[in-house]
């Protein structure tokens, strides 16, 4: 596998790959773009913590910053760690119930374990981009959303609606990964 090169050492690469979705070779390309990030920073200290705004995989994507809040321990960087573990989560063999449960945190803004219809809001403006909707138009895109998947009719989604919403959704999984 060519580990004499490695950053890590083979018993670390086996812990990352128990820990993980992934495979000793993508744990071994992941940590190749983290360090592409910051070179010489990351070649300084293994255990770098590199700002926000270096993720070029997240840059287009518009919960980038809800994205790194969820995935970053520290909260004012991103470490390997994190990234490693915001790359297994986006990856094709992560189980839909964990992506689901990320999901689920990126999209509840307030953090209070509640998509509410402020969190929808968020949501449905974050997915328009420039396209704005006028208020009645807003409101209406998120009654049809709690129609569908508030079973206690709370105006408010749990995450298990949350849940069981995602898993009738055929496109969820592949919206919500990054190719390797």
């Amino acid at each position: 596998m060519g580990l004499s090169h490695s950053a890590f050492s083979m018993q670390e690469l086996n812990d990352y790959e128990t820990l993980t979705y992934l495979t000793k070779k993508e744990i071994l390309h992941v940590h190749e773009r983290f360090s592409n990030l910051n070179p010489s920073a990351v070649k300084q200290n293994k255990n770098a913590k590199l700002p926000f705004e270096t993720v070029s995989e997240l840059k287009l994507n518009p919960f980038n910053d809800q994205i790194m809040k969820v995935f970053s321990v520290s909260g004012d960087g991103i470490t390997f760690e994190d990234f490693l573990d915001m790359m297994s989560v986006f990856s094709d063999r992560a189980p839909q119930s964990v992506k689901a449960e990320y999901a689920f945190r990126i999209y509840d803004f307030d953090e209070d374990d509640m998509i509410s219809q402020n969190d929808l809001k968020m949501v449905i403006q974050r997915l328009a981009g420039k396209n704005s909707f006028s208020e009645e138009q807003m409101q209406h895109m998120i009654d049809n959303i709690l129609k569908e998947a508030d079973l206690d009719g709370d105006k408010k989604l749990s995450f298990a609606e949350f849940e069981h919403a995602i898993f009738k959704a055929p496109d969820f999984v592949n919206s919500f990964r990054i190719q390797l």
